[in-house]
């Protein structure tokens, strides 16, 4: 039923994974730590290793990742700490399927550094948030929230790990609620197939 999409050590994968959420495989662009976890779990993992030379195409790499998803017929996609901002093709074959947790009250703090932009700007809160993830990056519908103190000691590393234990929580629960309501959908409709 869901895909999980994944860059890095596996904590969120972890959460997903103990959540007995149905991750039917793991895609990774790199080699990384969530292949092992994916390992120990018994999930299939697809390694569509990314480049980092200049000249990257977005485009081609995302017809790839829709190739190495196609036989497991995914429902849903969960990006895991996914490092690679994916193409079009991909969010129009899985048009409002796509999920993904950031580390900031969105609308606040989009991209890859929202820790340290929120500590830059001086607020006294932060927080995660589930949201379907666009082509726009951190722009999509916003499905949960929860803020996260900020304090006067706080740097960078303290914060985001403080973030993440609310992530390993929240991200479960939206998930297993989107995917509820995907099923109520199927059903009302008389979806042969549904989550």
């Amino acid at each position: 039923m869901i895909a999980a999409l994944a860059s890095g050590t596996g904590t969120i994968l972890e959460a997903l994974i103990s959540a007995e959420l149905p991750i039917e495989v793991v895609l990774v662009d790199r080699p990384c730590a969530a292949e092992k976890v994916a390992e120990r779990a018994g999930i299939p993992i697809e390694l569509v290793e990314r480049s980092f030379a200049p000249g990257f195409d977005r485009d081609a790499y995302s017809e790839s990742i829709l190739a190495a998803l196609a036989p497991h017929r995914p429902r849903l996609i969960a990006m895991a700490g996914f490092g690679t901002v994916l193409g079009a093709a991909v969010f129009a074959a899985y048009a409002g399927r796509i999920l993904n947790t950031h580390p900031s009250l969105l609308p606040a703090f989009k991209g890859w550094h929202a820790v340290a932009q929120a500590l830059g700007a001086g607020v006294s809160e932060t927080g995660c948030t589930v949201h379907i993830a666009t082509l726009e990056v951190d722009a999509g519908p916003i499905l949960a929230q929860e803020a996260v103190p900020v304090y006067s000691d706080d740097d960078e590393s303290t914060l985001h790990e403080r973030i993440k234990q609310v992530e390993r929580r929240l991200y479960p629960t939206a998930i297993r609620c989107f995917l509820a309501g995907m099923q109520a959908a199927g059903a009302s409709r008389g979806d042969k197939e549904v989550p």
